[in-house]
């Protein structure tokens, strides 16, 4: 039967509309471990307040504020910040001021709505193995990719005892997150890993029609991009899944970081924050503490006991128990952002009691 012009219209613009973001096909969510709200709380011992040295600008603040992304290397700590173009490199023992790194160019205005509107939105910091011309290994920075304004990422090599050792170089990662966007659904980037010779990138679903994803990137893809000064490449992504994590006090716990072990196991922190916007920020009611699979699959999550909104992890694996470094985020540049320590019985797919 011969189509009218008005039904071939129509379906002109039903075909149409399908190369649009929306009628991308996505994985299904699906429901991760609910928090056992029968376990006692993680307990996070404060160990020190992010002070600098020196501040970013003029009139900037004399410390850490918003604290996103955390690495240790050898006898230093690595912290990249959402509100600030610099990484921040803390000694692991005392409490000695950081000092900075420039990793992005520019100047940052000092006002709070000015400065969250101007903010490069560094989320994520992973140590990088096997990149070219860095043969201590490298650290990448990640942007959320939560608005056009936040693509901006950089690596930087280190030097053999774990400080940075040679010149910064900058990431555009806006066509990578074009497809991942599509895929995945809004973007909120913030956990990275580097595990088993490839890039895991943990996506926070606290955006309307947002969800949280599980992103993995080539290895091989990547190191060739980033030694060749040139954007990741959308077709470098090899697989993405989508999970929703339960929620604490009655508020969807998200991700916010993450840290790798070296079996391919992921330990991630997840916060809960009341806002369904990547840009304007809600109360914090807790974060959580949890448990990859080497497939991405989430084990397990705990909730600490500390009402605060953790956004970076590291972890080391000693004697049989996870020792894990975290740093906080108040969303408030008045307040100092912390390091935490916490020390498990190094699980299997069950959390042990902290020590």
């Amino acid at each position: 039967m011969a189509l009218n012009p008005l039904r071939l219209l129509l379906l002109a613009a039903i075909l149409s509309s399908c190369a649009l973001p929306a009628c991308t096909r996505r994985s299904p969510i699906v429901k991760g471990p609910h928090l056992d709200k029968e376990a006692s709380s993680l307990h996070l011992t404060r160990l020190r307040a992010l002070s600098l040295g020196t501040s970013e600008r003029p009139g900037g603040p004399g410390y850490v504020s918003a604290a996103s992304g955390l690495v240790r290397v050898g006898d230093w700590l690595h912290v990249v910040s959402d509100d600030s173009l610099s990484l921040s490199s803390f000694p692991v023992k005392g409490d000695a001021p950081g000092h900075l790194v420039r990793l992005l160019p520019g100047e940052l205005p000092v006002e709070p709505a000015a400065l969250k509107a101007r903010k490069p939105d560094l989320e994520a910091l992973c140590l990088l193995e096997g990149l070219r011309g860095a043969p201590h290994g490298a650290l990448l920075a990640v942007p959320s990719g939560s608005t056009p304004e936040r693509m901006r990422g950089a690596w930087t090599p280190l030097a053999a005892d774990g400080t940075i050792g040679g010149p910064v170089h900058a990431v555009d990662f806006a066509p990578l997150y074009a497809r991942l966007t599509r895929e995945a659904g809004p973007l909120n980037v913030e956990g990275a890993a580097w595990v088993a010779g490839h890039l895991r990138l943990l996506n926070r679903g606290n955006r309307v029609g947002g969800a949280d994803a599980v992103m993995d990137v080539d290895g091989p893809a990547l190191l060739q991009a980033l030694a060749a000064d040139e954007p990741p490449r959308p077709e470098s992504v090899r697989g993405i899944s989508r999970w929703k994590l339960g929620r604490l006090h009655g508020v969807p716990l998200t991700f916010s970081d993450a840290a790798p072990l070296p079996d391919g196991r992921i330990v991630f922190t997840a916060s809960a924050e009341d806002t369904r916007s990547a840009y304007a920020d809600g109360a914090v009611v807790g974060s959580a503490v949890g448990l990859l699979a080497p497939d991405g699959t989430p084990l397990w999550l705990r909730a600490v006991d500390a009402r605060v909104k953790l956004e970076g992890v590291e972890v080391r694996e000693e004697s049989g128990r996870l020792h894990l470094w975290l740093v906080s985020d108040a969303d408030d540049p008045s307040v100092v952002a912390s390091l935490f320590e916490l020390v498990l019985e190094a699980p299997g797919t069950e959390p042990s009691t902290p020590l």
